[in-house]
Parts: structure tokens; C-alpha cells; sequence
């Protein structure tokens, strides 16, 4: 999946992985790709954040040597830093989507 930098910010956040693949303001479906895209060798991270200078928050997923996937998601206005594992690229997706509804823009 290669998206390139829109010429309009985006309106909420947007979502960058390692290999250089940008989406604002990302869909679930969108979530879901990124997330399937990553690997162990030149790809092992997407992060997600308001497309601004020093985010009050974010989530992030990496690959796992183990396998499966390392789920981040920290807001500083909130006080919530939770880390989890999970290997489920649906189940990542879909809840990135509702952490992703309860932030403030």
C-alpha cells in the first residue's frame, strides 16, 4: 500500500509506517492494510497521531521477533500509557479505531 502526502493536512490524524507509507485521517480498513503490511525486515512500525507538532498522544504497532504485534497507545492529557500484545490484524484495527474515536481534536 504506497499513499502519498495529500496536499491537505489532515483534519484529525494521520497514520506513517516505517517504509514511508502516509494516510490522513486513516479508515479501519485503512488501519487494517497498514497494520498487514508490516514485516520483520524493512517495514516493523505504523504510528498514528494528530498530524501536528509534539502530539499530546498517539498509538503505534511493531512487529514482534515472536510474532504478532507490540500495540501502543499513550495520551499524555490522560494520563494512559498501555502496552499490549496481540496477534490479530482485525481485531488491532478495530480497536485502534475506537481508541481513536475517544481523542480530543
Amino acid at each position: 500500500m504506497r499513499v502519498g502526502r495529500a496536499s491537505v493536512a489532515a483534519r484529525y490524524y494521520c497514520a506513517d509506517s516505517e517504509n514511508g507509507d502516509h494516510v490522513d485521517d486513516p479508515s479501519e480498513d485503512a488501519l487494517f492494510m497498514l497494520v498487514a503490511d508490516l514485516n520483520d525486515t524493512d517495514n516493523t512500525f505504523v504510528v498514528i497521531q494528530p498530524d501536528q507538532d509534539d502530539p499530546a498522544w498517539f498509538a503505534s504497532v511493531a512487529v514482534l521477533e515472536e510474532g504478532g504485534y507490540a500495540i501502543v497507545h499513550r495520551d499524555a492529557t490522560r494520563r494512559e500509557h498501555d502496552v499490549s500484545v496481540e496477534t490479530s490484524v482485525d481485531r488491532i484495527a478495530g480497536d485502534l479505531i475506537k481508541w481513536l474515536a475517544a481523542r480530543s481534536f
